[in-house]
């Protein structure tokens, strides 16, 4: 069977984004790093392909300028316990230039999209009680990082 592996273009700093991310996420490594020989213009020395893993999975990523910006059309999806874990990875992700967007979606400092939410979050989405369902879901819909107590509370109100 193929094994099938996000490649993430980044416009010129791969090395600087995969360092963050592998310190960042728990079972993270630098597996490889490549980089483009001096011949080739204003490319010489910046990452031609890295190999990494965050959480024990394979990526790949290379510097090949800003022709490919990221866009929301792709996110890494950060599963959290709770709502320590929710906030260290958001406040980690969203500084130096992250920004925030609804629903615990934001975008890091190279533009990479991230959703970063609580397994709470999907319970409470998939309760079998479809009101309380649909309280969980319109808190959510008002909220940039997600508030594991807001939601909960707007779930069970009357």
């Amino acid at each position: 069977m193929p094994e099938v592996t996000p490649f993430l273009w980044f416009d010129d700093d791969a090395e600087a984004a995969i360092a963050f991310y592998t310190g960042l996420i728990p079972e993270s490594e630098v597996v490889s790093i490549d980089r483009y020989p001096d011949a080739v213009p204003g490319m010489g020395g910046k990452v031609m392909h890295a190999h990494f893993r965050l959480g024990g999975r394979d990526y790949f990523a290379m510097d090949a300028g800003p022709q490919f910006p990221f866009t929301e059309a792709v996110s890494l999806y950060v599963s959290c316990a709770d709502q320590p874990e929710v906030d260290r990875y958001w406040t980690a992700l969203i500084a130096d230039g992250g920004e925030a967007q609804p629903c615990g979606w934001l975008k890091d400092r190279w533009g990479l999209s991230w959703q970063v939410i609580p397994e709470r979050l999907i319970q409470l989405i998939r309760d079998p009680d479809p009101q309380r369902s649909h309280r969980a879901v319109q808190a959510m819909l008002r909220m940039n990082k997600i508030d594991i107590a807001a939601v909960e509370a707007a779930a069970d109100a009357p």
